[in-house]
């Protein structure tokens, strides 16, 4: 489980990375694809938080600067690495409340899954909008990235 979900992680690591670098060359960034990929940043962070119990810093849809995002990904990556190097059960739930004061309990396992569907859901989103203004979009797709 751990290899795999590293696995996953590195992909997840990757697309954002290259959207970074993609975004560093252009201009032409559109405010809804930079909302997205904070949103995508916040997310990560949030959860991160709520595995490890944690303050959490961001709100869901708190915009970064362009020239934060590099390091704001890097420590959501270094940090679920660590929880994943450091988990003996991905089968532990994981209590929390949501941004809206509900109280839930999830799988950790399922907890780290959302975070790469989620992630790749709006990276999805952010392509339609690169489309939408006339730019090409990555190739993001994860058996591309494992060939």
């Amino acid at each position: 489980m751990k290899a795999f979900l590293n696995q996953l992680f590195d992909y997840n690591f990757d697309c954002n990375k290259r959207l970074i670098e993609a975004f560093g060359k252009t201009d032409e960034i559109s405010e809804k694809s930079k909302m997205l990929f904070s949103h995508i940043l916040n997310a990560h962070h949030i959860w991160n938080n709520r595995i490890l119990k944690k303050p959490i810093k961001f709100e869901v849809f708190q915009m970064h600067p362009q020239d934060t995002w590099e390091d704001i990904h890097y420590e959501n990556q270094r940090t679920t690495f660590e929880i994943i190097t450091g988990a003996e059960d991905f089968d532990q739930r994981i209590d929390y409340e949501t941004t809206q004061g509900r109280l839930f309990t999830n799988a950790l396992k399922d907890i780290l899954f959302h975070i790469i569907n989620h992630s790749a859901h709006h990276r999805g989103q952010i392509s339609m909008n690169m489309r939408d203004n006339d730019q090409e979009p990555l190739p993001m797709d994860y058996i591309r990235y494992k060939r």
